[in-house]
């Protein structure tokens, strides 16, 4: 079994798709770690005590974690190729009323976006996942900075302004949902290809 045959039987990797996946996660993560950088500022301008701040980031926490196997269990059976879209709708409410909101479009973004960056891959499934990871962190690294830039300098309502960025993660996801049928449809068809060929692997005699 030669390296050409096996990666004949590869679904195509779509790099472009991949990179903007990543900055869709990217622009996620960074509205995500806004929030907990504004504490400060939430703070004095509230009011509030640790408690009240903990009871913030419990909910925020929970709406961004506990609500996603439920988000994925639905896209499992039906796949949503613009739920992310709905998702950062989500987000971008949740930057001018309620942190809630903001962990619900999480929620709702990283299962179907997962799964597209699963198909874009096609046979290089590290690669992708690496890709859009490294997007999740920079823009986790990238919230606090903006914050201290923006926000401690501006105030609070100066949030609302990062409406933009949600609304440039909307277009973006709008690309990828018109891409993915046919990633994913490209991609179920190399699944049996790729079965046989690691069946084939698997019992073919080693030589030194």
């Amino acid at each position: 079994m030669t390296t050409a045959t096996l990666s004949a039987g590869r679904s195509k990797t779509h790099m472009t798709v991949l990179v903007v996946l990543g900055l869709t996660h990217l622009l996620n993560d960074l509205m995500q770690s806004l929030i907990p950088a504004a504490y400060p500022i939430l703070r004095d301008s509230y009011a509030l005590d640790f408690v009240q701040i903990g009871m913030i980031t419990m909910t925020f926490q929970i709406a961004g974690s506990l609500l996603q196997p439920v988000i994925g269990m639905v896209t499992d059976r039906h796949p949503a190729p613009y739920s992310p879209v709905m998702g950062m709708m989500f987000t971008l409410s949740g930057l001018i009323i309620s942190v809630a909101l903001i962990g619900i479009g999480s929620s709702i973004f990283h299962p179907e976006a997962t799964r597209t960056a699963r198909y874009a891959a096609g046979g290089r499934q590290g690669l992708g996942q690496g890709i859009f990871q490294i997007g999740g962190q920079a823009g986790g690294a990238l919230g606090p900075v903006l914050a201290a830039l923006i926000i401690v300098p501006w105030g609070q309502p100066t949030l609302a302004w990062f409406a933009v960025v949600a609304l440039a993660a909307m277009m973006l996801l709008t690309w990828i949902g018109t891409k993915q049928r046919f990633i994913s449809a490209e991609f179920a068809a190399a699944r049996p290809r790729n079965r046989e060929d690691g069946h084939q692997l698997r019992h073919a005699p080693v030589t030194i």
